[in-house]
């Protein structure tokens, strides 16, 4: 009997967690004060309920000033400050932490340059509730539909053959694996343990799939426009290229 109704009492937390679902929408950033006003507007209005987690290096431009004061007049808004930490794989990794730590039901992640369309962030969600199975839906920029704008011909080759390696040495059942937008069942972040993701940079991005995929998770892609930020700098210099690289030749050497 106790199994039984134990079973009964998870099936009505999964149906409530349907119906009326905890979200949390972060993003992470660096020097994104052109950007991030409009951004955050734009997420509101995509899904006014959510929660949204902003994850700041300590800006020069005044980012994290700029998100801690929104925050003081919305209560939606949660804002970490990192004052020993930099870069984008171990901000990503802290807002799966923070996830998990909450108890949110689901997270969703975009860039802070404005490259994502926040609009999409309702279908990514619907889809995955629509599909207890999944564990994450990723934004894809290279399955049928999906695309990218004013990108340069050598950096749309050099994601292009990143992305092959990816999909195909690490055995990853999707066409973009370096891409940020995502949408993810907390539940499966909790069962991998995020403080279990040892990589840096943009490599965290693939080796949360492979941790997904390594206890049997299911994944699927929606299409999506990515386009060049218009404001800032890029974050993806050379250097950071090549350690995701390497990283991901450790990952695949790692599953040998």
């Amino acid at each position: 009997m106790a199994a039984n109704s134990g079973g009964h009492n998870a099936a009505e937390t999964e149906s409530r967690s349907n119906l009326n679902p905890r979200v949390l929408v972060a993003v992470c950033t660096y020097n994104e004060i052109e950007n991030l006003p409009e951004l955050v507007d734009r997420i509101f209005r995509s899904l006014p309920t959510a929660d949204l987690l902003i994850i700041d290096d300590q800006s020069p431009d005044q980012t994290g000033a700029w998100a801690l004061a929104r925050a003081e007049h919305d209560s939606r808004i949660r804002v970490v400050i990192r004052d020993h930490e930099r870069g984008l794989g171990t901000a990503i990794r802290r807002a799966f932490e923070y996830a998990v730590e909450q108890r949110y039901d689901f997270l969703l992640n975009l860039d802070g340059d404005l490259s994502h369309e926040p609009e999409v962030l309702p279908e990514l969600l619907e889809l995955i509730l629509a599909h207890p199975e999944l564990d994450v839906v990723v934004g894809s920029r290279y399955c049928a539909g999906g695309s990218v704008r004013n990108w340069t011909l050598r950096r749309r080759l050099m994601s292009r053959i990143v992305n092959r390696f990816a999909a195909t040495v690490l055995r990853l059942p999707v066409s973009d694996c370096s891409g940020s937008l995502r949408c993810y069942r907390v539940a499966a972040l909790a069962a991998i343990d995020p403080t279990t993701i040892h990589s840096e940079g943009y490599a965290v991005l693939e080796e949360v799939l492979l941790k997904l995929r390594a206890r049997g998770g299911q994944m699927a892609e929606l299409p999506i426009v990515f386009s060049d930020r218009i404001h800032g700098t890029s974050k993806l210099t050379v250097a950071e290229t090549i350690r995701a690289a390497s990283q991901l030749i450790r990952l695949a050497w790692d599953q040998r």
